[in-house]
């Protein structure tokens, strides 16, 4: 089992940082791919307030329940920060999206034990696993 499907398969509860409240953007669709799939989504973006029916947080630590999966909709240099809340937080994973790579953010939470994946759409991986059912 690769470990895609480790973390579509085990991780239920995704926190989506970077989250647009914008029906057009990748990460609305996504996370809106997502939910259908019956994942619950917690939206992470400091200027909104909900997003997709769900209240929306600041940041990780904000968050007042368990992380399985710490998705990143951000650019690759701003992820560092991000995997250490994720760390922090005690999530499982971290994802980061088609075309975010940071090897040394991927490397720290390795170390810490939760898997990475780099560089892929977590939204077509859920779609490929569904496929192959």
């Amino acid at each position: 089992m690769s470990i895609e499907e480790k973390i579509l398969n085990c991780g239920r509860t995704v926190a989506v940082v970077g989250l647009s409240s914008k029906p057009d953007r990748p990460s609305y669709e996504v996370a809106s791919y997502l939910k259908e799939e019956r994942y619950k989504i917690i939206p992470v973006n400091p200027a909104e307030k909900e997003i997709l029916a769900e209240p929306c947080y600041p940041d990780l630590a904000c968050i007042p329940e368990s992380v399985d999966v710490v998705d990143i909709f951000r650019r690759s240099v701003e992820v560092r920060p991000i995997a250490e809340e994720a760390i922090g937080i005690g999530a499982k994973a971290v994802w980061m999206q088609e075309g975010v790579i940071n090897e040394e953010a991927a490397a720290r939470a390795r170390e810490a034990g939760l898997m990475v994946v780099m560089d892929k759409c977590m939204g077509k991986e859920r779609q490929k696993l569904r496929q192959r059912r």
